[in-house]
């Protein structure tokens, strides 16, 4: 046996590091045609605390005219609440939606400054279990006859286990509505926003109930009442924290409006969610690459893309670690030695943008909600 030295004796018993939730495999996953890649089922840490759940008797807002709302403060309790934000964002398969206005001769190409995922089908249908595979399908809700591929522009997704638990944890809390809808917004920086819109769609049919629930950096929600001649209305401000939730009922919706607006400095939450950053360019991991000299070296750092090129002969650990990494993704050897904190100090110097999200890379840090509509 190696002999020790009289020093190893007075050394401090290193502990072992805690995993990160981050590093801590799913153990099962819901697969579907329509899902872009099999989707995670909660772990038991999330799952065996929403059983509890609401964290708190919601306040009941009725003062203003046909404003009808219950506010959650909050809903999820913190610590489920950051666990389930990592894990949501991290699993489900976001998007920016993208579409085209048409002014006389100009053309517009409108990109949503949010990210998006959206699952749920409207009352004239609903998923059941298929006799031939494991996977449900759609049928009419009245007849059980499988529908026509042509009645949907955009073939609906069944809500995955991970977002259904939540569905029915808010059913129960919120006197029994019926939830069969579920979209979810990712805003990945103080910029992402949604402006002022009410959910009064058509297919969701008369006074829908809207459930609200807000995960990560602090977000303002405001809303406004519609102009209508005879009507007084003071608008509403509420800051939702993590795990906060409003449920929007009645007719809260044939008459008001609501929005995220655009928040500049530093979003309170965790230092994960912090930014100051504008909306910058998606680049996907085949872009990175093509940056890999000296004279021209590009890394990723967790799902952030960096230009370090001016920044080698800065480099603590000298240029030759980062020309090691050139055009890849550094996150794991940054990791070895950094805290991801320390970013901040580089973000505006030297980011030039934000991996394009896939199953195993999505936009990082901000506030994500999600609507359960009726």
């Amino acid at each position: 046996m190696a002999k020790r030295t009289v020093e190893s004796f007075y050394k401090p018993i290193s502990k072992p590091k805690k995993p990160r939730i981050e590093d801590t495999p799913p153990s099962s996953y819901s697969h579907h045609p329509s899902y872009r890649f099999p989707i995670a089922d909660l772990p038991p840490s999330i799952a065996n605390a929403l059983p509890n759940l609401p964290a708190t008797t919601p306040r009941s807002i009725t003062n203003q005219p046909h404003l009808d709302l219950l506010y959650y403060r909050p809903f999820i309790p913190p610590p489920t609440a950051r666990e389930l934000f990592h894990f949501l964002r991290r699993e489900l398969p976001f998007y920016r939606v993208q579409y085209t206005i048409c002014r006389g001769p100009t053309t517009t190409q409108i990109t949503t400054p949010r990210f998006t995922t959206v699952f749920g089908v409207d009352d004239t249908s609903l998923f059941t279990p298929s006799p031939n595979t494991s996977d449900p399908i759609l049928v009419d809700s009245k007849s059980h006859t499988p529908i026509p591929s042509t009645k949907y522009k955009s073939t609906p997704r069944p809500i995955p286990p991970c977002l259904d638990i939540l569905r029915q944890r808010v059913e129960a809390a919120t006197d029994g509505a019926r939830y069969n809808f579920c979209l979810v917004n990712y805003y990945a920086s103080g910029d992402d926003s949604i402006t002022y819109h009410s959910d009064d769609e058509r297919f969701l049919g008369p006074n829908p109930c809207i459930a609200s629930l807000s995960l990560g950096a602090k977000r303002d929600f405001l809303m406004k009442h519609k102009p209508t001649e005879g009507v007084e209305a003071a608008p509403v401000k509420m800051a939702l924290a993590d795990g906060d939730m409003v449920v929007m009922r009645g007719e809260t919706q044939a008459n008001w409006l609501h929005s995220v607006p655009k928040r500049r400095g530093n979003l309170s939450g965790d230092d994960r969610e912090l930014s100051m950053a504008t909306s910058l360019p998606i680049y996907s991991l085949q872009d990175v690459s093509r940056h890999n000299t000296s004279k021209d070296l590009w890394i990723v750092i967790d799902k952030e893309v960096y230009d370090v090129t001016q920044f080698q002969a800065e480099h603590p650990g000298g240029e030759r670690i980062l020309q090691k990494v050139a055009g890849k993704d550094a996150t794991d050897k940054f990791l070895e030695y950094h805290d991801t904190s320390i970013l901040a100090r580089y973000r505006d110097r030297l980011q030039v943008g934000v991996l394009e999200e896939t199953k195993a890379q999505e936009p990082k840090k901000g506030f994500l909600s999600r609507f359960f509509r009726s």
